[in-house]
């Protein structure tokens, strides 16, 4: 019911409009968020790189409502590419679809992806394609592989989602196109018929599609918290001689940093999401709907801190 309740929660423009202004509520959000502005996040970004974990930068934002919005956003990213560069970062970047304008037009979003791949093509970064939900699923792989990883392979990859019924089959395929993906295990609220309701089914499907992307893959990024997850992965990679360079474990900003440090001086890659912006709220409660201990943990230090005071 928490879970229900903190995803209804993030897509309320009301509720959000209100939170904005509240300094109690940002400084709860910043544990999960690096800031409002790219200002802000580089630095974030230029600690973890000190500490030998690579990043990835992401503009907060979905679902657009002008053409001119998706544009701006589109242009934000092509300045983080180049920031990234400028500032001599181990770090790429990644996108929503609906941020770059899938909904309003496909070929203003096509248009802007465009962009900003030929930018990283210039630079030598990459791009991930963030996955949303089921909505948008068949939208994103079929704009993924019809226009863009044929065109810029080595520049882009996509996020499956493992609470999908459909993502057994989306894995194989694109195994077999030997495309860069990123394996997470969703944090939308969908219905039943395309998405398993528990957890422990989710869990399974993230450890099969794991072992066929260890196995198969291109690259492939681990992205989870999950211990026993992870001790799996571990596992099933030196059972079956997969170098720790073949792959990565990717993290949250903020999230088990206990855990990040660890798998580093383990000798695995590890990169951690770092998003940052003005629209903080959605991504915010849906991390917090994710593991709903989140909640616990957060007001927790929240009264710490007011006692320190």
């Amino acid at each position: 019911m928490l879970r229900a309740s903190l995803l209804y929660l993030s897509e309320q423009p009301r509720v959000f409009s209100f939170v904005r202004g509240s300094r109690l509520a940002w400084y709860v959000a910043s544990r999960f968020v690096a800031g409002e502005t790219l200002d802000a996040a580089v630095p974030k970004v230029r600690d973890l790189n000190g500490r030998g974990i690579t990043a990835s930068l992401d503009l907060l934002g979905e679902s657009v409502t002008a053409a001119a919005e998706a544009r701006t956003a589109a242009a934000t990213v092509v300045q983080m590419l180049d920031r990234i560069v400028a500032e001599r970062l181990d770090c790429n970047v990644s996108v929503k679809l609906t941020q770059m304008g899938l909904d309003l037009d496909a070929g203003l979003c096509a248009e802007n992806l465009r962009r900003i791949l030929d930018r990283a093509r210039d630079v030598g970064s990459f791009v991930r394609i963030d996955m949303e939900s089921s909505a948008h699923t068949e939208r994103t792989l079929g704009l993924f592989e019809g226009e863009l990883f044929p065109v810029y392979r080595d520049r882009v990859g996509i996020v499956i989602q493992s609470y999908l019924r459909r993502s057994a089959a989306d894995i194989e395929r694109l195994a077999a196109l030997g495309a860069r993906v990123r394996l997470c295990k969703g944090a939308y609220k969908e219905p039943e018929a395309v998405a398993f309701p528990r957890k422990a089914d989710v869990n399974r499907s993230y450890a099969e599609l794991m072992e066929v992307l260890l196995q198969r893959g291109n690259y492939p990024a681990l992205a989870t918290h999950d211990p026993a997850l992870i001790a799996r992965a571990r596992r099933f990679a030196e059972a079956s001689g997969i170098a720790a360079s073949r792959f990565e474990f990717q993290m949250l900003y903020g999230i088990r940093r206990d855990l990040q440090e660890e798998l580093k001086r383990a000798g695995y890659n590890v990169r951690v999401y770092v998003p940052f912006g003005t629209h903080w709220y959605p991504y915010f409660m849906r991390r917090l709907a994710e593991r709903p201990a989140n909640v616990a943990f957060i007001l927790g230090n929240v009264l710490k801190e007011s006692v320190r005071r």
